[in-house]
């Protein structure tokens, strides 16, 4: 049998237009853009855009669903000169490619997303074929932003955790990303996918939403990644938050790691940060690297990621990201 090597990322493949302005407006007042950019957008493209440029050695693989359009055209063309395998990303005519307009203050960097779901919401489990590949990880991202996927089944699945199930099936280890947003069925999109995930990388907002209460700390946010693991996740829960991250592990070990203590002024863009932070904890993953380590560099990532206003272009080689570490520090929780 061939050794598994890689990581196959599906799910939402968006053009971000990136615009940075001076003040976020009051309803119906006006703000100035300063500056715009277009660039890849969603977490499994922002990932494997991330982790080309973070130069890993293994190979990185595509699944999704782009227009017929000029957008879907230049997604596929930008993963083939990233060097990411793009034969289970497919076009179809039946709905634009998804984009966002992330609008970020200049001073602070925080953003505020309007969204076309476009073709990510006819994403279904058809699309997934787990027979040809020998990628070690399968990261699927993000739920609550594909339609089908998080359609609720009259067994109290979802399409989302059929395909887990389906990779798991095929050998592959599977990892989940979640969006913050505001969906009445949260809960129950989240907890369906539970039981076929090994890793789930969310941050504290959606922590807070699937565990049914709002968390303020790291001692919440650590009682939340236990209460995780009990609903179903395999082996560890990996919960990001602006001053640090905790991960419990089915073992009984948790983890708490505080983020780094970036200089005033570091931040240009927050634009895909989290999914920075998980590009690096997969790059751990799959280089069997210890959970402290894995932390470790991906509050790196994510530091670099904050480097630029899109989402992977601030990435650098893993070595080069770890510097942050000695350059910096790290601050207390």
């Amino acid at each position: 049998m061939t050794p598994r090597s890689g990581i196959l990322a599906g799910g939402n493949f968006i053009i971000d237009y990136v615009k940075m302005i001076d003040a976020y407006p009051q309803q119906d007042m006006l703000a100035n853009i300063i500056s715009e950019t277009s660039s890849n957008g969603g977490g499994p493209y922002n990932v494997l855009k991330d982790l080309a440029a973070m130069r890993a050695g293994f190979p990185l693989e595509a699944a999704g669903l782009v227009g017929a359009d000029a957008n879907g055209a230049w997604i596929l063309r930008d993963c083939i000169e990233a060097g990411i395998d793009t034969r289970q990303l497919r076009q179809t005519e039946l709905a634009p490619t998804s984009y966002t307009d992330a609008m970020t203050v200049a001073s602070t960097g925080r953003r505020t997303f309007f969204h076309q779901r476009g073709a990510n919401a006819l994403l279904g489990e058809s699309e997934f074929d787990f027979t040809h590949t020998t990628a070690r990880i399968f990261h699927l991202g993000y739920l609550m932003l594909l339609d089908e996927m998080d359609r609720l089944l009259p067994d109290g699945r979802t399409v989302a955790s059929r395909v887990l199930e389906n990779a798991r099936r095929a050998g592959l280890v599977t990892t989940v990303d979640v969006v913050s947003t505001d969906n009445p069925e949260f809960r129950a999109i989240a907890e369906a996918a539970l039981p076929f995930t090994d890793y789930l990388l969310i941050n504290e907002i959606e922590a807070g939403k699937i565990n049914g209460r709002e968390l303020r700390d790291s001692s919440a946010m650590s009682d939340a990644a236990r209460a995780l693991l009990k609903k179903g996740v395999a082996r560890q829960v990996v919960i990001h938050f602006e001053r640090g991250a905790v991960v419990a592990d089915q073992s009984g070990e948790l983890v708490v790691q505080s983020s780094l203590k970036l200089p005033p002024n570091f931040i240009v863009g927050a634009t895909g940060a989290g999914d920075a932070f998980a590009a690096g904890y997969l790059f751990g993953i799959h280089e069997e690297m210890p959970t402290r380590e894995r932390l470790r560099l991906a509050m790196c990532t994510a530091a670099a990621c904050l480097t630029h206003p899109t989402p992977s272009l601030g990435l650098r080689p893993v070595a080069e990201c770890l510097c942050y570490a000695d350059e910096f520090g790290f601050r207390e929780i």
